[in-house]
């Protein structure tokens, strides 16, 4: 699973192994009567073949990232918890629950945990991230244990806290992290298990159950962190509890502000696409209206519409015209949105891509700051401390003098998640803190 912290994902352990001959797994299923049966050698593992998904961190973007048109479910993280770090939140998770549901699709929730031991801090955790959670009551609120201290009653007691608050409670984890760590067992006989294991790291669209994590109750089956080229988490609900929260038509059975958002969404008719909305391409979609090929890069990802034309819309950044029935409505908003920013900022440091120079001030950015934070110099205004412009405006460099910039456009929000909001700077999109936008 992708997380907030590169180098937790760098030094994340995967389990591998084959099922035991002599064991013979039965996951019985709710939601289909369809079954895969896999054969390893002198005895058989079957497995329903249910409904795929995918699980969305940071590194999928605030928009979010299906893997294929059948995808069902995707489950977003919240944030997580780190030992020494405290709360990171994910400025991305409202706006991947929105799309989700503005696909017709299922969304669901999980936090990052660890070295959490004491039921106190487990509690205020899960507190934390219940007031932030966006999915229906009885939608799967899954933690996430894959490395750090932990126990078995913590654990238990977060499960537990969770179903209280009418949330549907499952552990994620690797198996041989989460059985070498916890009683794992007595956390089964009680709550549904989401695992994950990987035989390659190969394209892997379907489930090899070859490797499959042989335990009782597992509701999830992560199978592989490459479900498409470059990198996506895939999952196949086992037992339909991704059905949990939602309605036989998908439809969620409570509503939060991101659902109600992406309901108006889904709910829109194709005809009244209007200049300003946000829509997608469709993965089937495979000719422009003018009869060129639409390529990958363009389809699963928002886009705002610039120009309705009879059955034609022209999307930013394709800037080609397409028929309206091969895109989808992601928001229907359409009101012209712009932001300011108007403090004096410290240069926490001076970045360089492609030859091209960045300005980086560590607290308009969003953790782990990265090159999505820069902001171009073209629009920076190097000042004294005060906000008076500098005669000179050539920067000094990394090499520990305090300088100090102004923004003084009014700059076009391409989009607005959470505690974060993403401008268009110097014809570049640049995420920033919100706190910071007039």
């Amino acid at each position: 699973m992708n997380k907030t912290m590169k180098l937790v994902a760098l030094g994340a352990a995967f389990s591998f192994g084959l099922i035991s001959p002599s064991v013979n797994v039965q996951v019985e299923s709710t939601h289909t009567n369809s079954e895969l049966s896999v054969d390893l050698g002198t005895q058989k593992a079957s497995a329903a073949v249910n409904d795929h998904g995918v699980d969305w961190s940071v590194y999928q973007g605030a928009q979010g990232k299906f893997g294929y048109a059948h995808d069902k479910f995707a489950i977003a993280q919240i944030g997580g918890y780190y030992a020494g770090r405290g709360y990171v939140d994910q400025y991305t998770y409202p706006t991947q629950v929105q799309y989700t549901i503005a696909q017709g699709k299922r969304a669901h929730d999980y936090i990052f945990v660890d070295g959490v031991t004491d039921r106190t801090t487990m509690k205020a955790v899960i507190d934390h991230y219940l007031a932030k959670s966006q999915t229906p009551q009885d939608a799967i609120f899954a933690l996430d244990i894959e490395q750090g201290a932990t126990n078995t009653d913590v654990v238990m007691y977060g499960l537990d806290y969770i179903q209280s608050r009418g949330k549907t409670a499952m552990l994620y984890g690797y198996k041989n992290f989460l059985t070498a760590n916890l009683d794992l067992q007595t956390i089964a006989n009680k709550y549904p298990l989401w695992l994950a294991e990987y035989p390659n790291y190969a394209v892997t669209p379907e489930p090899n159950y070859n490797f499959f994590p042989s335990f009782d109750n597992i509701g999830i089956l992560q199978f592989t962190s490459t479900y498409i080229a470059g990198g996506l988490d895939g999952n196949i609900d086992l037992t339909g509890i991704t059905d949990n929260g939602y309605t036989k038509s998908n439809n969620p059975k409570t509503d939060t502000p991101a659902i109600e958002a992406g309901k108006e969404a889904d709910n829109t008719p194709k005809k009244n696409i209007a200049e300003g909305m946000t829509v997608k391409v469709h993965y089937s979609a495979t000719n422009y209206a003018t009869g060129e090929s639409i390529p990958d890069y363009v389809k699963g990802v928002p886009h705002k519409v610039l120009a309705v034309d009879g059955r034609k819309v022209l999307l930013d950044g394709v800037n080609s015209w397409l028929d309206r029935s091969d895109v989808e409505i992601l928001d229907a908003n359409t009101q012209s949105d712009t932001a300011e920013f108007n403090g004096v900022f410290v240069v926490d440091s001076w970045q360089t891509y492609i030859g091209k120079w960045y300005a980086r001030n560590d607290d308009m950015s969003i953790p782990v700051a990265d090159y999505n934070n820069d902001i171009p110099v073209a629009d920076v205004t190097l000042t004294d401390r005060y906000g008076n412009p500098l005669a000179d405006q050539t920067a000094q460099g990394n090499n520990g003098v305090m300088e100090y910039f102004t923004l003084n456009g009014n700059y076009k929000v391409l989009e607005r998640s959470g505690s974060a909001i993403k401008i268009e700077v110097d014809g570049e999109p640049v995420w920033l803190q919100v706190a910071f936008a007039e």
